[in-house]
């Protein structure tokens, strides 16, 4: 009896993330070329156990974000650390519909770019594994150190619609630990 319980319980787990995705839209007729460029993650909700225990000593990182063949994307990231600038590379994978990724070398299950007017913000949507947790993250993406009022209004719109509560909100602090002018992405 406990294993059907176990496995019920797994079944009605994967039903509610398969449902849980499908609910996520992706910006409609995304443009990866016009999403391209240097973004600043300005603010982040998530429930991750590792993000929370360190969301309070976070600091605003940057992505310069490439469109590459068949809608994927190259990003660059840089974050500032109290040790340095740390920089990682990676390869967001086109799956289905453009807007929509996977990002394999980060643990990044499900990657939706749900709202952007391309020139000032983006919020991102990242269903992700960590040390063997699933767990939900919403970006805001914007193009300067200053989310708008617009931007931050489309954040706060979204994440409660995927379950975030406020209290898991941090609005990054600027650094120029990582102060690399107008370096592009690889």
């Amino acid at each position: 009896m406990a294993a059907k319980c176990i496995l019920l319980g797994c079944v009605l787990v994967l039903l509610w993330v398969s449902v849980a995705w499908a609910e996520v839209l992706v910006q409609p007729d995304f443009d990866a070329k016009k999403f391209s460029g240097r973004w600043y993650v300005v603010s982040m909700v998530s429930d991750c156990k590792v993000f929370l225990g360190k969301k309070g000593h976070l600091l605003m990182s940057s992505r310069v974000v490439k469109a590459t063949a068949g809608g994927n994307l190259s990003v660059h990231m840089e974050f500032p650390r109290a040790d340095g600038c740390n920089q990682a590379d990676a390869e967001y994978l086109r799956v289905g519909s453009q807007g929509h990724f996977r990002v394999p070398a980060l643990g990044y299950l499900d990657v939706r770019v749900v709202d952007t007017d391309y020139s000032s913000f983006a919020v991102v949507y990242i269903y992700k594994e960590l040390e063997g947790a699933l767990s939900t993250m919403v970006q805001l993406y914007s193009r300067t150190q200053e989310a708008s009022p617009q931007a931050v209004k489309a954040f706060k719109d979204f994440y409660p619609t995927v379950g975030l509560p406020d209290d898991m909100v941090v609005m990054l602090p600027k650094s120029d630990t990582c102060s690399s002018g107008d370096k592009e992405a690889p």
